[in-house]
Protein backbone atom coordinates (compact mmCIF):
# COMPACT_ATOMS: atom_id res chain seq x y z
CA UNK A 1 0.00 0.00 0.00
CA UNK A 2 2.51 2.62 0.96
CA UNK A 3 4.27 1.38 -1.90
CA UNK A 4 1.83 2.05 -4.69
CA UNK A 5 0.69 5.55 -2.54
CA UNK A 6 4.54 6.66 -3.27
CA UNK A 7 4.17 5.48 -6.72
CA UNK A 8 0.85 7.44 -7.50
CA UNK A 9 2.15 10.59 -6.06
CA UNK A 10 5.71 10.26 -7.48
CA UNK A 11 3.46 9.83 -11.00
CA UNK A 12 0.84 13.07 -10.16
CA UNK A 13 3.91 15.17 -10.53
CA UNK A 14 4.27 17.06 -14.49
CA UNK A 15 6.57 15.08 -16.10
CA UNK A 16 9.49 17.73 -16.95
CA UNK A 17 9.96 18.59 -13.03
CA UNK A 18 9.65 14.74 -12.59
CA UNK A 19 12.18 14.18 -15.10
CA UNK A 20 14.66 16.83 -14.28
CA UNK A 21 14.61 16.06 -10.72
CA UNK A 22 14.66 12.13 -10.88
CA UNK A 23 17.71 13.03 -12.82
CA UNK A 24 19.53 14.67 -9.95
CA UNK A 25 18.62 12.85 -7.45
CA UNK A 26 20.10 9.41 -9.41
CA UNK A 27 23.02 11.69 -10.64
CA UNK A 28 24.20 12.58 -6.80
CA UNK A 29 23.41 9.34 -6.15
CA UNK A 30 25.68 7.51 -8.54
CA UNK A 31 28.71 9.99 -7.15
CA UNK A 32 27.65 8.79 -3.35
CA UNK A 33 28.11 5.30 -4.55
CA UNK A 34 31.01 5.89 -6.40
CA UNK A 35 29.97 4.56 -9.59
CA UNK A 36 30.94 8.15 -11.27
CA UNK A 37 32.75 11.25 -10.08
CA UNK A 38 31.99 14.49 -10.36
CA UNK A 39 35.30 15.50 -12.86
CA UNK A 40 33.36 13.18 -15.47
CA UNK A 41 30.04 15.77 -14.59
CA UNK A 42 31.65 19.11 -14.43
CA UNK A 43 31.00 21.96 -17.39
CA UNK A 44 34.76 22.14 -18.75
CA UNK A 45 34.55 23.75 -22.63
CA UNK A 46 38.13 22.57 -23.58
CA UNK A 47 36.40 18.71 -22.01
CA UNK A 48 33.62 19.43 -24.23
CA UNK A 49 34.63 21.04 -27.52
CA UNK A 50 37.93 19.78 -27.96
CA UNK A 51 37.56 16.36 -26.57
CA UNK A 52 33.22 15.92 -27.53
CA UNK A 53 32.65 15.02 -24.13
CA UNK A 54 29.20 16.58 -25.02
CA UNK A 55 27.34 14.77 -22.24
CA UNK A 56 29.15 17.69 -19.54
CA UNK A 57 26.64 20.25 -21.40
CA UNK A 58 23.68 18.27 -19.86
CA UNK A 59 25.21 16.77 -16.38
CA UNK A 60 26.45 19.75 -14.99
CA UNK A 61 22.99 20.64 -14.37
CA UNK A 62 22.01 17.33 -12.47
CA UNK A 63 25.11 17.46 -9.70
CA UNK A 64 24.57 19.87 -6.98
CA UNK A 65 27.32 18.36 -4.87
CA UNK A 66 27.24 15.55 -1.73
CA UNK A 67 24.41 14.84 0.06
CA UNK A 68 24.01 17.20 2.88
CA UNK A 69 22.00 20.07 4.23
CA UNK A 70 23.16 22.27 0.41
CA UNK A 71 21.94 18.99 -1.54
CA UNK A 72 18.48 19.27 0.19
CA UNK A 73 18.27 22.78 0.28
CA UNK A 74 18.56 22.90 -3.31
CA UNK A 75 16.36 19.62 -3.93
CA UNK A 76 13.22 21.47 -2.11
CA UNK A 77 13.20 24.52 -4.02
CA UNK A 78 13.97 22.83 -7.29
CA UNK A 79 11.13 20.78 -7.05
CA UNK A 80 8.98 23.03 -5.40
CA UNK A 81 9.51 25.76 -7.86
CA UNK A 82 9.74 23.76 -10.64
CA UNK A 83 6.45 21.82 -10.31
CA UNK A 84 4.92 24.96 -9.53
CA UNK A 85 5.75 26.56 -12.68
CA UNK A 86 4.56 23.47 -14.37
CA UNK A 87 1.47 23.77 -12.87
CA UNK A 88 0.88 27.41 -13.01
CA UNK A 89 1.66 29.28 -15.91
CA UNK A 90 3.05 26.75 -18.05
CA UNK A 91 0.00 24.17 -17.17
CA UNK A 92 -0.69 22.82 -20.70
CA UNK A 93 2.29 23.86 -22.44
CA UNK A 94 4.53 21.85 -21.82
CA UNK A 95 6.92 22.82 -24.78
CA UNK A 96 6.85 25.81 -23.93
CA UNK A 97 8.16 24.69 -20.38
CA UNK A 98 10.49 22.77 -22.30
CA UNK A 99 11.84 25.50 -24.50
CA UNK A 100 12.64 27.81 -21.57
CA UNK A 101 15.11 24.99 -19.82
CA UNK A 102 16.86 24.97 -23.41
CA UNK A 103 16.84 28.64 -23.47
CA UNK A 104 18.28 29.18 -19.83
CA UNK A 105 20.30 26.30 -20.37
CA UNK A 106 21.98 27.61 -23.44
CA UNK A 107 22.29 31.37 -21.82
CA UNK A 108 24.66 29.89 -18.63
CA UNK A 109 26.50 27.84 -20.83
CA UNK A 110 27.43 30.68 -22.48
CA UNK A 111 27.89 32.75 -19.48
CA UNK A 112 29.72 30.03 -17.78
CA UNK A 113 32.59 30.10 -20.26
CA UNK A 114 33.31 33.72 -18.98
CA UNK A 115 32.50 33.20 -14.79
CA UNK A 116 34.69 29.57 -14.40
CA UNK A 117 31.78 27.86 -13.14
CA UNK A 118 31.78 24.40 -13.25
CA UNK A 119 28.09 23.12 -11.92
CA UNK A 120 25.29 25.23 -13.16
CA UNK A 121 22.08 23.43 -11.40
CA UNK A 122 22.01 26.15 -8.54
CA UNK A 123 22.08 28.86 -10.95
CA UNK A 124 19.13 26.86 -12.64
CA UNK A 125 17.08 26.66 -9.61
CA UNK A 126 17.27 29.77 -8.88
CA UNK A 127 16.02 31.25 -12.85
CA UNK A 128 13.37 28.62 -12.26
CA UNK A 129 12.56 30.75 -8.60
CA UNK A 130 12.90 34.35 -9.98
CA UNK A 131 10.40 33.34 -13.03
CA UNK A 132 7.79 31.73 -10.53
CA UNK A 133 8.63 34.89 -8.09
CA UNK A 134 7.70 37.41 -10.92
CA UNK A 135 4.75 35.75 -12.40
CA UNK A 136 3.28 35.87 -8.44
CA UNK A 137 4.18 38.97 -6.97
CA UNK A 138 1.22 39.45 -4.75
CA UNK A 139 2.26 36.22 -2.84
CA UNK A 140 3.53 37.12 0.99
CA UNK A 141 6.46 34.48 1.68
CA UNK A 142 7.89 33.87 5.61
CA UNK A 143 11.20 32.61 5.04
CA UNK A 144 12.61 30.35 7.99
CA UNK A 145 9.83 32.08 10.25
CA UNK A 146 12.04 35.46 10.43
CA UNK A 147 11.62 37.28 6.96
CA UNK A 148 8.34 38.24 5.44
CA UNK A 149 8.68 40.01 1.78
CA UNK A 150 6.50 39.75 -1.31
CA UNK A 151 7.52 36.79 -3.68
CA UNK A 152 9.35 39.08 -6.33
CA UNK A 153 12.20 39.52 -3.45
CA UNK A 154 12.43 35.58 -2.72
CA UNK A 155 15.67 34.92 -5.07
CA UNK A 156 17.38 38.07 -3.44
CA UNK A 157 16.52 36.58 -0.25
CA UNK A 158 18.31 33.21 -1.30
CA UNK A 159 21.02 34.65 -2.08
CA UNK A 160 21.62 36.89 1.24
CA UNK A 161 21.15 33.47 2.65
CA UNK A 162 23.99 31.71 0.36
CA UNK A 163 26.19 34.66 1.37
CA UNK A 164 25.57 33.82 5.13
CA UNK A 165 26.74 30.25 4.34
CA UNK A 166 29.73 31.19 2.80
CA UNK A 167 28.71 30.65 -0.73
CA UNK A 168 29.65 32.51 -3.98
CA UNK A 169 27.02 34.47 -4.79
CA UNK A 170 27.82 34.70 -8.19
CA UNK A 171 25.33 31.61 -8.90
CA UNK A 172 22.63 33.21 -7.41
CA UNK A 173 23.83 36.21 -9.63
CA UNK A 174 23.80 33.80 -12.49
CA UNK A 175 20.89 32.70 -12.13
CA UNK A 176 18.86 35.83 -11.43
CA UNK A 177 19.83 37.50 -14.47
CA UNK A 178 18.98 34.53 -16.73
CA UNK A 179 15.84 34.39 -15.10
CA UNK A 180 15.20 38.13 -15.61
CA UNK A 181 16.27 37.97 -19.35
CA UNK A 182 13.77 35.51 -19.90
CA UNK A 183 10.74 36.92 -18.08
CA UNK A 184 11.87 40.18 -19.91
CA UNK A 185 11.25 38.66 -23.41
CA UNK A 186 8.24 36.65 -22.31
CA UNK A 187 6.25 38.55 -20.19
CA UNK A 188 6.89 41.88 -20.59
CA UNK A 189 8.76 43.20 -23.63
CA UNK A 190 5.73 41.54 -25.98
CA UNK A 191 3.17 44.29 -24.04
CA UNK A 192 5.14 46.91 -24.81
CA UNK A 193 4.65 49.78 -27.26
CA UNK A 194 6.60 48.86 -30.63
CA UNK A 195 7.57 45.12 -28.97
CA UNK A 196 7.52 41.71 -30.38
CA UNK A 197 7.49 38.11 -29.02
CA UNK A 198 11.23 37.31 -29.43
CA UNK A 199 10.65 33.88 -27.68
CA UNK A 200 8.99 31.45 -30.31
CA UNK A 201 8.73 27.41 -29.11
CA UNK A 202 9.86 25.72 -32.11
CA UNK A 203 7.01 23.84 -33.57
CA UNK A 204 8.64 20.30 -32.62
CA UNK A 205 8.71 21.13 -29.31
CA UNK A 206 4.94 21.32 -29.92
CA UNK A 207 4.53 17.96 -31.78
CA UNK A 208 6.43 15.88 -29.07
CA UNK A 209 5.78 17.50 -25.86
CA UNK A 210 1.77 19.16 -26.13
CA UNK A 211 -0.82 17.17 -25.53
CA UNK A 212 -4.91 17.98 -26.36
CA UNK A 213 -6.65 17.01 -22.93
CA UNK A 214 -5.42 17.37 -19.88
CA UNK A 215 -5.21 14.09 -17.15
CA UNK A 216 -8.53 14.09 -15.14
CA UNK A 217 -6.54 12.39 -12.32
CA UNK A 218 -3.75 15.50 -12.10
CA UNK A 219 -3.72 16.67 -8.95
CA UNK A 220 -1.47 19.88 -8.82
CA UNK A 221 0.34 21.72 -5.46
CA UNK A 222 -1.44 24.25 -4.19
CA UNK A 223 -0.21 27.56 -5.28
CA UNK A 224 -1.77 29.28 -2.39
CA UNK A 225 1.14 27.56 -0.19
CA UNK A 226 4.19 28.45 -2.76
CA UNK A 227 6.91 27.81 0.19
CA UNK A 228 5.31 24.64 1.16
CA UNK A 229 8.36 24.05 3.98
CA UNK A 230 8.79 26.12 7.39
CA UNK A 231 11.21 28.74 5.41
CA UNK A 232 9.38 29.04 2.38
CA UNK A 233 5.85 29.37 3.08
CA UNK A 234 3.29 31.99 1.62
CA UNK A 235 -0.19 33.33 0.70
CA UNK A 236 -1.67 35.80 -1.41
CA UNK A 237 -2.36 39.26 -0.37
CA UNK A 238 -5.90 39.88 1.16
CA UNK A 239 -6.22 35.78 1.54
Amino acid sequence: MAYQSLRLEYLQIPPVSRAYTTACVLTTAAVQLELITPFQLYFNPELIFRHFQIWRLITNFLFFGPVGFNFLFNMIFLYRYCRMLEEGSFRGRTADFVFMFLFGGLLMTLFGLFVSLVFLGQAFTIMLVYVWSRRNPYVRMNFFGLLNFQAPFLPWVLMGFSLLLGNSIIVDLLGIAVGHIYFFLEDVFPNQPGGARILKTPTILKAIFDTPDDDPNYNPLPEERPGGFAWGEGQRLGG
